[in-house]
């Protein structure tokens, strides 16, 4: 009982006991920060040790209390790999600096994540890499390049995860990764890849993965791995933003493959919008599109995308009976944290759903991320100055017997898009 009081009256008059990096903070950054801030990693310092990220104490407590890292943007629903605080962990790391940066009892610290000086999936059972570097300028425009890598199978292969690792990932934005059974790819690269945008120049243009900074090693949904085709080559579309000094870039690729056969099949709903024109001084400008699901689905991810001055992206689902789901929800786009959403559990829409996309764009003086001082008029286009409107939601049919009728609705649909009349947005 005498010790019961005196830890009570300890607590009354010596308040809670000091954040430490051993008890508190590790294990919150190792959790939400250390798959970029590792040695390698595309951070620019490391959060694995004390002597490490005491002398960053500041600045974690600045960035965090403004939510600008760890880099999580939506607001809802919930995901798979969730990087996102909660109140209760900010302030602890707030406190913690406020307080000196305490290291605490070693021992009471947790193991740090370990994370291999190789592939983060181990030994791939293809590794390839662009047949040449390419040198990235000091300045200009953004860049937009394909690389053709030779086939590197006779035969073909399910594949089961694809991991990509830039060489430069400072001024590399973003990484797709296509296969070609054309042979038109490598025609085209003569040896230092070639412009395109969009599709990489030939189709079908068939997707095996992409990278974004801080993202995971793709991984394909349960059941439905992607088909590498024999003597396919790889293509990867490279967007390259310079970054005010020269830069040279050799991205690598792993993939994965599997004996396991497809049991489902997916789609990509695909939801845009090229009537982008927005005036210099327009805060809320908004553009739209939407699609009507024929067969019951379930969605298992979502993929955003816009440029710089876009703030709010919604997308959401109504239901037959007037049920209104989000199916994602960002309040404060940042255009250098775009990736993949995945559902921590797939989503259920049945026939005749209505999805729609919203993005609102902020063209005024207070958007602290428009890179135009003063703002000018900003249309579609391919630079990252230029704008945007994309949000594809990956979905699977209840019913494999329905994959051929949602194919053919949503062929008609990106037909109606490509004349023109499917596209909705601007004013």
């Amino acid at each position: 009982m005498d010790s019961m009081l005196s830890v009570f009256l300890g607590l009354f008059f010596l308040g809670p006991p000091p954040v430490t990096w051993s008890h508190d903070v590790a294990p919150i950054l190792y959790r939400n920060c250390a798959s970029c801030h590792h040695p390698g990693g595309v951070a620019p310092f490391s959060l694995l040790t004390y002597s490490d990220t005491a002398r960053h104490a500041r600045l974690i407590a600045a960035v965090t209390a403004k939510h600008a890292m760890p880099p999580w943007l939506p607001a809802e629903p919930h995901f798979a790999h969730e990087r996102k605080l909660t109140a209760a962990q900010i302030a602890a790391l707030a406190r913690w600096s406020e307080e000196g940066a305490p290291q605490g009892n070693p021992a009471d610290a947790p193991r740090p994540p370990v994370f291999p000086d190789g592939w983060q999936l181990g030994q791939p059972d293809v590794e390839a890499a662009m047949t040449a570097p390419f040198d990235v300028p000091a300045d200009g425009p953004d860049i937009y390049r394909c690389f053709d890598i030779p086939a590197p199978a006779a035969t073909a292969h399910y594949v089961r995860a694809i991991d990509i690792r830039p060489g430069s990932p400072q001024v590399v934005h973003h990484v797709i990764l296509f296969q070609d059974i054309t042979g038109a790819a490598r025609r085209r690269d003569q040896g230092s890849g070639y412009t395109c945008f969009g599709t990489p120049g030939f189709l079908p243009a068939r997707g095996l993965g992409g990278w974004t900074p801080g993202s995971l090693p793709f991984q394909t949904p349960e059941g439905m791995p992607e088909i590498l085709h024999a003597r396919a080559d790889l293509v990867l579309q490279v967007h390259y933003h310079p970054i005010g000094r020269p830069m040279t870039d050799r991205t690598k690729i792993a993939i994965y493959f599997t004996n396991q056969k497809p049991t489902r099949t997916g789609a990509d709903i695909p939801l845009v919008s090229n009537r982008i024109d927005i005036p210099p001084g327009d805060a809320a400008y908004k553009v739209t599109d939407h699609f009507t699901i024929p067969v019951d689905v379930e969605v298992i991810g979502i993929n955003p995308h816009a440029h710089y001055i876009c703030r709010d992206m919604l997308g959401y689902a109504v239901l037959p009976d007037g049920k209104r789901i989000t199916l994602i929800h960002i309040p404060n786009w940042d255009f250098n944290w775009q990736q993949q959403y995945v559902y921590e559990k797939p989503i259920r829409l049945p026939a005749d759903t209505e999805v729609f996309m919203e993005f609102t764009y902020d063209n005024s003086v207070n958007n602290v991320r428009n890179p135009n001082h003063p703002p000018r008029r900003v249309e579609y286009g391919p630079g990252s100055n230029d704008e945007m409107a994309g949000l594809h939601i990956e979905v699977t049919p209840v019913d494999p017997d329905d994959d051929d009728e949602l194919r053919m609705t949503l062929q008609g649909k990106m037909v109606r898009d490509s004349g023109g009349g499917g596209l909705r947005g601007g004013r």
